[in-house]
């Protein structure tokens, strides 16, 4: 008499494939919103760096340190309540008098400079130019020789203070 022999073929079963499916997308989905999450946490953290108060610091910065840097230590000026400084400086290294100023001032919520000659000790305005823009508020300080601006830039998302000192070297 023959008897059935059952024999067991290799492989999974319906069910173990089943299981092995939702382990898989659920670590696949877990994945994706981490990746996503990510990605939007690296976007916001760009945009502020490279936002336009941010920039707009920089630039405020790196002008107030090149102007301070070349004025006379002599003739710096701070305006009521520190809202501005004036400073005077050499035109040119064979000047034997300081023949140019530079004012530096908030208008109209902008960080502004005007520049000009100064002509039998009267200023004779030449430009004026916008250094950046959103300003709530700044203030100069003097010490000895050397000056110091505290920005502050609001755009109404971001708030940044910017802190910069310089030195007068003439």
């Amino acid at each position: 008499m023959l008897k059935n022999k059952i024999t067991k073929t290799k492989g999974f079963t319906l069910t173990e494939l089943m299981i092995a499916m939702v382990i898989s997308i659920v670590v696949i989905l877990g994945l994706g919103f981490v990746l996503a999450d990510s990605h939007q946490g690296w976007q916001s953290a760009y945009e502020k760096a490279h936002s336009d108060i941010v920039t707009g610091g920089q630039a405020a910065r790196r002008r107030f340190d090149a102007i301070i840097r070349k004025a006379s230590s002599q003739s710096i000026k701070l305006g009521a309540g520190g809202s501005e400084v004036k400073v005077y400086y050499y035109n040119s290294s064979a000047s034997s008098e300081l023949d140019r100023y530079a004012r530096f001032y908030v208008q109209s919520n902008q960080l502004k400079i005007d520049y000009g000659n100064l002509v039998s000790s009267s200023e004779v305005r030449q430009s004026t130019q916008t250094v950046c823009s959103d300003v709530s508020s700044c203030t100069f300080t003097n010490t000895g020789d050397s000056v110091q601006m505290v920005l502050v830039l609001d755009d109404g998302s971001n708030t940044i203070t910017t802190v910069s000192s310089a030195v007068a070297h003439n």
